[in-house]
């Protein structure tokens, strides 16, 4: 009989599809151009925020949203390649490994962002404090870093059809609906998802927004 178990909360859910809107959004905007660049950095500016949150989540939130519990140690990693452990419900090792460097890449983009200029229609709002060499440089570093955030997120939809089509397991629906269904007794950890959990998210991020809001302002 199958069980039915909370892995990912409402706060993860929200960044997880959040962040997804922000990336394809700044990407149409930055095709488009003119105008829709500014609309471009705000999509930046969520972005940030939203990282920043998911960082913080990571120590704070439920049980599978917090790295110790999915950043795998050599051992588990090694376990897993040789088929010897399954990963568990969360993040498997390599799956933890792709969450890491598409979060360290979008930092980067977003932080870089910020002192960016194009010499046309758009200065990060806080370019006026470096020199120009510094703007030039970071400017350089957030049009490469686009082409590695386009590689990790082929690779994680590569990784999403792969584990749909060869070994059936489905990991779109958990993120929607934070449950994921298992054979046999549970011998898992469940993350608690409590609407006091989820006021504590909403009032992280909502104070992570508004310093950065002061912060460009």
């Amino acid at each position: 009989m199958k069980q039915r178990i909370r892995v990912w909360d409402l706060p993860i859910r929200l960044f997880h599809w959040a962040l997804a809107t922000c990336i394809i959004l700044g990407i149409l905007f930055v095709k488009i151009g003119g105008n829709a660049i500014e609309w471009h950095a705000y999509c930046g500016y969520t972005a940030l925020v939203l990282v920043l949150f998911r960082i913080i989540w990571g120590f704070v939130g439920s049980w599978h949203a917090r790295f110790a519990n999915f950043i795998p140690s050599p051992k588990s990693l090694f376990a897993y390649l040789q088929g010897q452990y399954d990963g568990g419900l969360g993040h498997n090792p390599l799956g933890a490994f792709s969450v890491i460097a598409l979060l360290l890449a979008i930092l980067v983009q977003a932080l870089t962002g910020l002192f960016a200029d194009d010499d046309i229609f758009f200065q990060g709002p806080l370019a006026k404090y470096v020199s120009n060499a510094t703007i030039a440089f970071l400017t350089s570093v957030h049009r490469f870093n686009q082409y590695i955030i386009f590689a990790l997120i082929a690779l994680h939809l590569a990784a999403i059809f792969f584990y749909q089509i060869y070994k059936k397991e489905h990991l779109i629906e958990p993120m929607i609906t934070g449950d994921k269904h298992i054979d046999g007794p549970n011998s898992y950890s469940v993350s608690i998802d409590t609407s006091k959990q989820r006021l504590a998210a909403l009032a992280i991020f909502l104070l992570l927004g508004m310093g950065l809001y002061y912060l460009i302002r």
